[in-house]
């Protein structure tokens, strides 16, 4: 028997092992899902500390509220359905047992009483558990339960006191049950006037008692103590009821607010910049929000939380900064530089701030810090940023003062050039206005940086015939041909296509960029191609190409910034304004090196976002 019992026990066992605790959220013990993950290995326990309970009486607080569903009013309830269960039992056992014994004369009516009482909370108990109802019971009974317990309970204890034989069992204590049932379950008038029904059965077998020649004042005296103590646990059994059930609001509403607050966290969280790290003394990350995930990896994203710095060797310098800042107790403010190597090559520099939690007992083991991480090249590009937005705003002002005095050299230029009589004087006076117009050019270009007025201000323009149009201009100022022999080749749909632009600044864009390409271009014909097309129902693009050599990586990183230019009379403001004109309308400018196959590889391209061309009004286009 041992043998085939053995793998039953093993059977039995087995779920226990697998059952273990999945890893929980922070969040989730107040309903707040989709949150870093934690198991119960991060709530450590190295060996020589005992976990922490107060970190886990939210959770086991939250669990018990929540996580059962049935509120406290139906877990009483079925407490006493299970205690009537209990009592039936043990009173039929016990009669059974006397009358087995023969210690002492059982009436049938007292042992019928006991085994109908028995049976009937059985099935009581039977008939709500198949029901299911104990899951969906009112806050309050109802006649049918109420007839079903507490009246069943007072007829049945009652019936048997006055059955059973005197000097033998005592039922009175029983009535305990029913009258604490009521005062927990039920209203206080009806719990009284439960108390006062025991209270008249009580009398009423003391004037029995009495008329068979017993002392009435003492009999009277205990049924009257009796029933005072009935009273006061009704009434004290109400007021606790009434107290859990407060308690329990105010609990569900705390917990309603933790778990708004605990989304806000999260959202807030989940949405900085900045990555975010909780660690434990043992290096065991906590929480992790999306970019401190993407900070510490190569590429992507890093797993979700929890997971041990030491798992990784690139994160070592992050594992061996926490064990030297809990050892320290402090960390400077500014932070520290930690540098990461990865396997693949790539090597990322943080700038590392952390913050510790303080800790109510000094002997806990819950101590945790944060951890704010910082790429230091967003860092940079942050105070490059700064840089350019308080350069620009000087430059403009400059440009501004510069203006009138360059329109007073202008004028007085063309003054002396009337007076120009010898070839020298005219070379001298047309290097001044040379210069003038480039002048010119500069502060244009440099006031053009400034805010400009809303793109919402802009008009749907047809794509088709304006960029036509702008080429068109360009190619007759150029000097180039219109045939098949031109350098431009034009490659545009036979279909209107819509983008709100303003012409005037797209005009701009593309001739800077036609400037460029032909400038680097090899002059043969197709050297420089202008490409529009749609590129699905959201976006269109519009893209110059040119034949010249590929721009080099160490030029192309600096394309698009102010003041970076490969040529010596160059300003380094053209890429850069037409970006800043692409902004306004939502669109983006990039450039890209075409696969080998492509004639033209060197190519700048415009995302414009796509829309529907008003047949009814007027579209902004130029006539070719």
């Amino acid at each position: 028997m041992n043998r085939r019992l053995a793998p039953r026990r093993a059977t039995q066992r087995r779920p226990v092992a697998d059952e273990r605790p999945a890893p929980e959220s922070w969040f989730a013990a107040i309903g707040v899902e989709q949150d870093t993950q934690i198991d119960e290995e991060s709530r450590y326990n190295d060996g020589n500390t005992l976990p922490s309970e107060d970190s886990r009486f939210l959770t086991r607080h939250a669990r018990r509220l929540l996580g059962s569903g049935i509120p406290s009013f139906q877990r009483i309830f079925r407490a006493f359905l299970g205690a009537r269960v209990v009592v039936g039992l043990l009173l039929l056992s016990t009669q059974l047992a006397s009358a087995g014994l023969g210690t002492a004369g059982v009436p049938w009516p007292v042992l019928a009483g006991c085994a109908a009482y028995a049976v009937l909370t059985l099935v009581t108990w039977f008939a709500y558990r198949r029901a299911g109802g104990l899951g969906r019971l009112p806050v309050r009974l109802n006649r049918t339960q109420w007839l079903g317990t507490i009246v069943v309970d007072v007829v049945a204890f009652g019936s048997l006191h006055l059955l059973a034989p005197r000097g033998g069992l005592n039922f009175v204590p029983l009535l305990v049950l029913p009258v604490l049932m009521a005062g927990v379950l039920t209203r206080r008038r009806t719990a009284l006037a439960v108390a006062a029904t025991v209270t008249l059965m009580l009398l009423g077998e003391a004037w029995r008692e009495a008329a068979r020649g017993a002392d009435l004042g003492v009999l009277m005296t205990q049924a009257g103590l009796v029933a005072s103590g009935f009273f006061v646990i009704a009434i004290l059994a109400g007021e606790m009821a009434g107290r859990l059930a407060r308690e329990e609001l105010a609990a569900r509403g705390s917990l309603e607010l933790a778990r708004q607050q605990a989304q806000l966290n999260r959202l807030v969280i989940d949405e900085l910049h900045h990555g975010v790290l909780v660690v434990d003394r043992r290096g065991k990350v906590r929480a992790a929000n999306p970019a401190a995930r993407r900070i510490i990896s190569d590429s992507g994203l890093a797993r979700p939380a929890p997971f041990p710095l030491q798992s990784h060797p690139a994160w070592e310098p992050l594992a061996q900064a926490v064990r030297r800042a809990f050892a320290e107790g402090q960390w400077p403010a500014a932070g520290r530089e930690i540098h990461l190597k990865f396997d693949s090559g790539v090597e990322r520099v943080l700038r590392v701030r952390m913050r510790f939690t303080r800790r109510r007992d000094p002997d806990s083991s819950e101590e945790l810090c944060v951890l704010f991480l910082e790429d230091e090249r967003d860092v940079q590009a942050r105070v490059r940023q700064e840089k350019l937005a308080a350069m620009g705003r000087i430059s403009a002002g400059i440009a501004h003062e510069i203006r009138n005095p360059l329109a007073a050299i202008a004028q007085a230029n063309a003054l002396l050039a009337e007076d120009a009589d010898t070839p020298a004087q005219r070379r001298l006076t047309q290097m001044v206005s040379d210069n003038v117009e480039r002048l010119k050019r500069i502060v244009d270009d440099v006031m053009e940086v400034a805010p400009g007025g809303p793109a919402a201000a802009a008009a749907v323009v047809d794509l088709t015939a304006l960029v036509a149009t702008i080429c068109h201009d360009w190619a007759r100022t150029a000097g180039l041909p219109s045939d098949e022999h031109s350098a431009l080749r034009l490659n545009l749909p036979s279909q209107p296509v819509g983008s709100r632009f303003d012409p005037d600044h797209l005009r701009r864009v593309l001739v800077n960029l036609l400037d460029n390409a032909y400038r680097h271009a090899s002059g043969r014909p197709g050297s420089v191609e202008v490409h529009l097309y749609p590129d699905g129902e959201q976006v269109v693009t519009l893209s110059v190409a040119s034949d010249g050599a590929p721009i080099p990586p160490e030029v192309e990183r600096y394309l698009f910034e102010p003041f970076f230019s490969t040529r010596s009379r160059g300003t380094g403001l053209g890429l850069y304004i037409c970006k800043e004109l692409c902004e306004r309308y939502g669109a983006t400018i990039d450039y890209r090196l075409r696969g080998a196959h492509h004639v033209a590889r060197n190519e700048f391209y415009l995302v414009m976002r796509r829309e529907a061309l008003d047949a009814s009004a007027p579209t902004l286009h130029l006539d070719t």
